[in-house]
């Protein structure tokens, strides 16, 4: 199976996506820390994350997949939201918890 389609199966298989460097448990950059403490933040349970350090291939082929050159990604229902930054704005201004139904 090919990255992009291990991470298709990955984006629909699951409602939240979460592509971060680390675990939630122990992120292994800032940036994935602050999307883990977001999804925290809005009470989303049940989020599937895929840590992009262990596996090259997903780590290169969800920059491609979702055309963002940057990891964390977060994906809901099968759509890309964005990366930490867009979450904390989306967070910020309620939009993230409508997108969860919060």
């Amino acid at each position: 199976m090919s990255a992009k389609d291990k991470i298709r199966q990955q984006v629909t298989g699951n409602p939240i996506v979460l592509y971060m460097k680390g675990t939630p448990d122990a992120p292994m950059c800032g940036f994935s820390a602050t999307a883990v403490q977001i999804l925290e933040a809005c009470g989303v349970e049940n989020v599937a994350t895929v840590d992009v350090l262990s596996d090259q291939d997903v780590r290169q082929g969800i920059k491609e997949f979702s055309n963002w050159p940057t990891i964390p990604q977060l994906y809901v229902n099968g759509e890309f939201v964005g990366g930490a930054d867009i979450m904390r704005e989306m967070y910020q201004s309620g939009e993230l918890q409508k997108l969860f139904g919060k």
